[in-house]
């Protein structure tokens, strides 16, 4: 018996991904042990983040890092610091953002849900350019230019291939000309690990990456990386300050004019991450950069193939490998002649997670009669058992 039998919860095999919804990624056995040990004592949260905040800095080339609740949080906090700055009365009254910088400037083609995120700050959206397609369409410079005005806090530049819209040094150069700064959303850009630097070193003045997805860290952690000072307005807003100024470890911050108060209880309360995940984040990362692309592409290869193995022959089903461009995670993507085999790809689906044991495949191509099955969540005696589960569904057993 364990925690999901007490609860009367049923493991669930993840043939799906990094998906939140089930998880995110599997923790290492260090990454387990150092958050066992962070929770055994107590410390100072933001000497701590400050300490987390070096690595991160190093590994991303970033002036300064900051371990946040998951990569949405991130992209909360890190506008939040691009409308308050360091002014004390600002971060006391988001989200009300009323006379503040309250706008940021996005790419119609870079809209998405996720974006909420930005929203929650008591922004609004300022929308460029057109829904871009090939040879027509997208975004010029000019528009996002003309946008940019006196209530501009950032421009919104997450990565997403879609097509006629800017790239990040093209935007990066358009903002920082005026000022600006720019806040990537790179959640799910890892791998490869070169992208850990790459947003950085392309204008990105704020990046934030998910934690629990390819890193291996806390399901609800994340890194935002950028600025110093916009990092520092983040600390600030982050943690709880109720404390007095004859104690506050930084009240330097006071006596040098940065701030004008304490603040107090601030907008990223909600959003708080515990020395737990703090510490299970940093050795994530570290580990994650001490391994390689391509032994995990290698590793990942190997259990589609066994997953693939009873699947063949199996009439009305194409089973293919495939990677997306610029992501060295190879997919296995089930094809099916719904009509010949008599279910479709959604009962497919909803049977796999029906059965015993449990088995959650990729359903967002389910419409269009494919199902996906992708391997960083699976190990080699699970990928045995999603082959077979699947070749049974397949052949119309239950």
């Amino acid at each position: 018996m364990g925690i999901y039998d007490d609860l009367g919860v049923r493991p669930v095999i993840n043939a799906s991904g990094t998906l939140t919804r089930l998880g995110g990624s599997r923790m290492a056995p260090e990454v387990l042990a150092a958050m066992a040990e962070a929770a055994a004592s107590f410390v100072h949260i933001d000497e701590l983040q400050s300490r987390a905040g070096n690595v991160i800095a190093e590994i991303t080339g970033a002036e300064a890092g900051y371990v946040v609740a998951g990569a949405a949080a991130g992209l909360t906090l890190g506008v939040a610091a691009c409308v308050a700055g360091m002014d004390v009365a600002k971060m006391d009254r988001l989200p009300d953002t009323t006379g503040m910088k309250n706008e940021v400037v996005v790419q119609r083609g870079h809209r998405n849900a996720y974006d909420h995120a930005i929203r929650a700050v008591g922004v609004t959206f300022i929308e460029v350019g057109y829904l871009g397609y090939p040879g027509a369409g997208g975004t010029w410079g000019w528009q996002i230019d003309a946008a940019i005005g006196e209530r501009t806090a950032a421009v919104a530049c997450p990565i997403l291939a879609t097509p006629g819209t800017l790239s990040l040094p093209e935007v990066a150069a358009i903002a920082h000309a005026k000022g600006v700064p720019v806040v990537v959303d790179a959640a799910a850009e890892l791998p490869p690990r070169a992208n850990l630097r790459r947003f950085i070193a392309e204008g990105a003045d704020l990046v934030v990456f998910s934690g629990g997805k390819a890193i291996g860290g806390p399901q609800a952690s994340g890194i935002l990386a950028g600025r110093a000072d916009l990092i520092a307005s983040v600390a600030l807003q982050h943690q709880d300050m109720d404390v007095r100024h004859e104690t506050w470890n930084k009240r330097s911050l006071l006596a040098g004019g940065a701030l004008s108060g304490i603040p107090h209880q601030g907008f990223g309360r909600a959003m708080k991450v515990g020395r737990e995940e703090i510490a299970g984040l940093v050795v994530a990362l570290k580990r994650y950069v001490a391994g390689s692309d391509d032994a995990d592409a290698a590793r990942w290869h190997t259990l589609l193939q066994s997953v693939a193995a009873p699947l063949a022959g199996l009439p009305h089903v194409r089973a293919v490998e495939r990677c997306s461009p610029g992501r060295p995670v190879p997919v296995l993507t089930l094809d099916l002649d719904e009509a010949k085999l008599g279910v479709t790809a959604y009962d497919v689906v909803n049977r796999l997670l029906a059965g015993e044991p449990a088995v959650a495949v990729g359903e967002s191509r389910a419409e269009f009669g494919t199902i996906t099955v992708a391997p960083q969540g699976l190990t080699e005696d699970e990928a045995e058992v999603v082959g077979q589960r699947l070749c049974a569904v397949l052949r119309g057993e239950r």
